[in-house]
């Protein structure tokens, strides 16, 4: 019998991706932990802690009234502009219930700057789709108390299973080759050390912006070769892929909202943990 020991009620929005199902099995010990799956997986179906629920489609509010959530998770993934009307919706919820929203932002709000990393208070700006999309809705809300909010961006998140890496042992796989980018300076992050991210800054209750990244930065193509050389005894091809001449960083790094030691994260602890 597993012992929830928190008041909290905890709704996640994506439970069958890989980034909030991991969320899921950090976080249900401890809270009454639910999850939306838009995916029908049969484990999914019977567990009655979890609700389908195609957000381009279906209305969140008949699963908030059921829920009564006070921590919402947002990890979608999907149709942008019916994420933006959704993030509307639960904006309008959480202000009137005056419960807390964590948003899963990404790097790609700052992808317009290319000549330094990004801190929290940095103005965002991105010259990619996806960036756009993210901003829209952390605009959204920052208009939010601020309690009520912690946004979360994450670089490139790696791991196990993760969908990064079996995407890059695919390609392998079929002979193709797998692109890298020599100039661009990242960092990164593995999905075990953010879900433990993650139930930290609920358990201590923290908002504001979060940049969940490792502490150093890295060259894409060096990691990628690294992370390669532990995962697979294939010889892979790459192709490098320049998209200018001169290095370009994308990366989050914490300066004013710093989690404690045990929480942070260097690229080559992610490439230990590979090992295992």
């Amino acid at each position: 019998m597993k012992k929830v020991i928190s008041k909290h009620r905890i709704l996640i929005l994506g439970v069958s991706g890989f980034l909030g199902n991991v969320m899921y099995r950090e976080l249900y010990s401890y809270f009454k932990t639910f999850g939306t799956y838009r995916t029908s997986k049969k484990q999914l179906e019977k567990n009655h802690q979890f609700f389908h629920y195609n957000f381009e489609e279906d209305d969140i509010y008949e699963i908030l009234d059921i829920v009564k959530p006070s921590i919402i998770i947002s990890s979608l993934r999907g149709d942008f502009s019916k994420q933006v009307i959704l993030h509307e919706h639960l904006c309008e919820y959480v202000f009137s219930k005056k419960i807390k929203l964590l948003f899963l932002s990404s790097a790609n709000v700052f992808d317009a700057y290319s000549k330094y990393p990004s801190y929290e208070d940095d103005k965002t700006l991105s010259n990619s789709i996806y960036g756009h999309f993210k901003i829209k809705i952390e605009n959204m809300l920052l208009r939010l108390p601020k309690k009520q909010v912690a946004i979360l961006r994450l670089p490139m998140v790696f791991g196990v299973q993760s969908p990064r890496e079996e995407e890059i042992l695919q390609n392998i796989k079929e002979n193709e080759p797998v692109e890298v980018f020599p100039n661009l300076v990242m960092n990164v992050t593995n999905y075990d050390k953010l879900a433990q991210q993650v139930h930290y800054i609920i358990n201590r209750n923290k908002y504001g912006v979060f940049h969940l990244g490792s502490n150093d930065l890295v060259h894409h193509d060096d990691f990628i070769k690294e992370m390669l050389e532990i995962i697979t005894t294939k010889k892979p091809v790459f192709k490098q892929v320049y998209t200018t001449n001169d290095e370009r960083y994308l990366a989050v790094l914490p300066k004013k909202n710093k989690l404690p030691k045990h929480l942070q994260i260097l690229s080559s602890d992610i490439l230990e943990d590979l090992k295992k």
